[in-house]
């Protein structure tokens, strides 16, 4: 959600701004999870969802080889 937020407001309009709100959104994201996994005790984590990433990677590789 955070890089979706920060790609809006700025409306980046070459690969190297998209690339560079990426990362902040990302930087963003690692923050969001590590402050979870303090509070919680326990890693965000896990095998269901680090499956569930690959299979949606896989999706978007194979969309774009569609284009």
């Amino acid at each position: 959600m955070s890089t979706t937020e920060i790609s809006k407001e700025e409306k980046p309009e070459t690969f190297e701004k998209n690339k560079a709100v990426a990362k902040r959104g990302g930087s963003v994201a690692g923050v969001a999870r590590q402050a979870i996994e303090a509070q919680t005790g326990k890693s965000a984590i896990t095998s269901k969802n680090a499956v569930d990433f690959a299979r949606l990677l896989a999706d978007v590789i194979e969309d774009k080889e569609k284009e």
